[in-house]
């Protein structure tokens, strides 16, 4: 007989109210728990609590927003998180027009401020595994500039994956924000690590969501990582986001603004080849 012991499978077993009869590892992190009433859950092992508990409460959000689909959360054991288990499927066009507007549906269900945690999320969250604070701010280019984009300029700098002479146009960038940044918005409800490899595309046919450091901001930067890392039927997600919520003029010519954020974090995580793209990307903005 399978025994979970305090595992994953003990842990989904705890959370659903199941018995857990099989345990399979996927990676070092994941593992698929198969319940005596047939369905699977992913169980996912965090780095600590407060990223456990931060993926959870940002799951729930964007599950409040009646939008898009999110795998449901069964609970928090621990370090490890319950999740149902999205079979996979093959991306589609008509899934991609979905997506985008589901998208548009889920940034116009806002949030209190740039910034704003998820209900019972932490302060202290995470993008990835890079620490993200919660910190909420009235105007979205001075709060996107002191807590999305120099926490991660600084820390590049520190680590030497940037040198301080190099980091003057990020700064630059910084600084000229206010006038780069279009039309002001309402703040956005945002998946806010919207790329790829977080949009699981289903066998039901239906594009979903996952790992989101969700937070209060500009419903431009969802769509900037996107294109930053590639998703299949961009178009098509795009042709969807607009007919339901038309973006501002200009926003073609702001992406690369947007992407400074996830930029950085990549290279704060995996070095200087993110590094010398966010500098890039720097300098083509500032030549706009």
């Amino acid at each position: 007989m399978y025994d979970g012991g305090d595992g994953p499978g003990a842990a989904a077993a705890r959370l659903t109210g199941r018995t857990a009869t099989d345990e399979r590892p996927l990676s070092g992190a994941l593992s698929e728990v198969t319940l005596d009433d047939g369905r699977a859950v992913m169980v996912k092992r965090a780095e600590s609590l407060e990223e456990a508990r931060a993926e959870a409460a940002g799951l729930r959000w964007l599950t409040g927003a009646g939008a898009v689909r999110v795998p449901t959360v069964y609970g928090q054991d621990g370090r490890l998180l319950v999740t149902d288990l999205i079979a996979r499927g093959r991306p589609s066009r008509d899934a991609a027009l979905d997506l985008g507007r589901a998208l548009a549906a889920l940034h116009l269900a806002g949030a209190p401020a740039f910034g704003s945690a998820p209900p019972g999320g932490p302060r202290e969250a995470y993008i990835g595994r890079a620490p993200m604070r919660n910190v909420e701010g009235a105007e979205w280019p001075e709060w996107y500039a002191e807590h999305r984009v120099l926490p991660y300029l600084r820390r590049a700098v520190d680590d030497g994956t940037i040198t301080l002479a190099e980091a003057e146009p990020i700064e630059r960038l910084c600084a000229r924000l206010p006038g780069l940044a279009g039309p002001a918005e309402p703040p956005a409800r945002l998946h806010g690590d919207l790329w790829n490899g977080n949009v699981l595309w289903g066998a039901d046919g239906h594009a979903w969501l996952i790992d989101p450091a969700a937070h209060g901001g500009h419903r431009e930067t969802d769509l900037a990582m996107l294109h930053l890392f590639g998703c299949p039927h961009l178009d098509e997600v795009l042709r969807g986001y607009q007919g339901a919520a038309p973006l501002a003029d200009g926003w073609a010519d702001r992406i690369g603004l947007h992407q400074m954020f996830p930029l950085l974090v990549h290279a704060v995580l995996f070095g200087r080849g993110y590094a010398e793209q966010a500098l890039s990307t720097a300098k083509a903005a500032l030549e706009r």
